[in-house]
């Protein structure tokens, strides 16, 4: 392995527990980046280079045969922007009106407002419900610190933006710096499960239980997915997330339930006591607050791989926090640095949700390295990974120079089969990994939200 690839995957797969000796089972393919001053193309590589590595590990475990990883930079690149090439039909537009970079008084500030409750926040604080130029004007009059704080405040997600040196300085940036990439945690000893795993399908048969939102958490999900696991996504009943759903939904079934009623949570609690996985990304605390901390969640699932995901880190004053990808990336100096470079006069973000992408992958990673010590010594484990510290590990990686551009797309890019989704008819961007002969497949075509019914299959 050679470049930043080879050196973010390194630190990745340490932080994952990964042996060092794997590593020279993986080699990347084809040449140029995103257009960033950030190694995108190479985080996004390296960490679907560790997911990788936890599949060929598992694969060992089963076989005795070692796989060889081979991950393709542009094709990484490409998964990390979208997967799904609709034929015929386009999906909703990712982002509501009113999402957007604004300035304020003395810099600029970044509302969120892609679900209901979250703009009615900021409309509440701005005192009006009016386009995105009445939006901005009313912002122009806060101080960024001022409105971010307001619009927090009253349940909704705003962030300013800070440099990578004042985001250091902050409590929640010295928090984060603390942290390990992943928190992993061993749970007590039980008994070895009774999977019979196919080592050219090393997920297959496995129960992953999805409580998760746009986007990280999904992209995991989907993974698995990918090499066999029976996701179940469970959502409440009036959460949806249409723009993004037919590119993460792809291989699961996904279901509803209300855990403020009697019968869901009889429903829910048989769906966890039959888990293997269960990956939530939630914030901290709201499974504990629903009467499903940790412990209880072992209690029902012994030996249970728990992974969960947050925004803004596991310690600190914003722990439990919301969060997006593109308010961590403003939070943590990313669009600054991004425009002091570009000398550009707004906010330069990353050319994808870096963050939200590279956590996924590596919140798969996690996952199957818990399966696989699982299976050699019974026990379950715990782990945490936020975006937040995926970005500290990204500005670590500053390009001193823009990389040649990635050959651009095209037909022979995408899978050969035809997925027949809810909305039409699509095609696949090609898998961005091979692993010797394990297949990455999705046996399931993607589908909205609520689908199927709250029962293992």
């Amino acid at each position: 392995m050679t470049g930043f690839a080879a050196t973010l995957t390194k630190e990745c797969w340490a932080a994952l527990g990964g042996s060092p000796q794997a590593l020279d089972q993986v080699a990347f393919e084809s040449p140029g980046g995103l257009p960033s001053v950030f190694a995108v193309t190479d985080l996004a590589s390296a960490t679907i280079a560790a997911a990788g590595l936890s599949l060929a590990e598992l694969s060992y475990v089963l076989s005795g045969k070692q796989a060889r990883i081979r991950v393709d930079r542009r094709l990484s690149s490409i998964w990390f922007w979208a997967s799904i090439r609709p034929i015929g039909w386009q999906p909703l537009p990712a982002w509501d009106p009113i999402v957007g970079d604004y300035p304020t008084s003395d810099g600029w500030i970044r509302l969120h407002t892609n679900a209901p409750h979250h703009r009615a926040a900021v409309q509440r604080v701005l005192g009006l419900e009016g386009d995105k130029a009445a939006i901005a004007q009313a912002v122009g009059t806060w101080s960024k610190t001022a409105l971010e704080t307001a619009i927090i405040e009253a349940g909704g997600c705003a962030a300013e933006m800070r440099s990578i040196a004042e985001w250091s300085e902050h409590p929640q940036g010295r928090a984060v710096s603390r942290e390990p990439l992943a928190h992993l945690a061993t749970a007590e000893p039980g008994s070895l499960p009774k999977w019979s795993l196919d080592p050219m399908r090393p997920l297959a048969g496995l129960r992953v239980l999805d409580l998760t939102r746009v986007l990280a958490g999904p992209v995991a999900t989907r993974f698995l997915a990918g090499f066999g696991a029976h996701v179940l996504r469970i959502d409440s009943k009036d959460w949806d997330e249409p723009a993004i759903v037919p590119e993460t939904t792809l291989g699961k079934r996904c279901a509803r339930l209300d855990l403020h009623t009697v019968e869901d949570r009889k429903v829910f609690e048989q769906l966890l006591s039959r888990a293997d996985v269960v990956i939530h990304g939630y914030r901290p605390g709201a499974l504990d607050r629903l009467g499903y901390s940790s412990k209880v969640r072992r209690q029902l699932s012994p030996g249970l791989v728990d992974v969960s995901l947050d925004a803004y880190g596991w310690s600190g004053p914003w722990a439990d926090r919301r969060g997006f990808d593109s308010l961590v990336q403003m939070s943590t100096g990313i669009a600054d640095f991004g425009m002091k470079r570009a000398q550009a006069n707004k906010p330069v973000p990353l050319p994808v949700q870096a963050l939200d992408h590279a956590t996924g992958y590596l919140l798969a990673a996690a996952a199957i390295r818990g399966v696989t010590r699982r299976l050699q010594k019974g026990c379950g484990c715990d782990a945490r990974l936020s975006l937040a510290r995926t970005a500290q590990t990204l500005i670590a990686h500053p390009l001193d120079e823009a990389e040649s551009p990635l050959a651009p797309e095209g037909l022979s890019d995408r899978t050969e089969d035809i997925e027949t989704t809810f909305w039409g008819q699509a095609q696949r961007v090609l898998p961005p990994v091979r692993i010797d002969d394990i297949s990455m497949r999705w046996e399931m075509p993607a589908r909205p939200l609520g689908s199927d019914p709250a029962e293992w299959f």
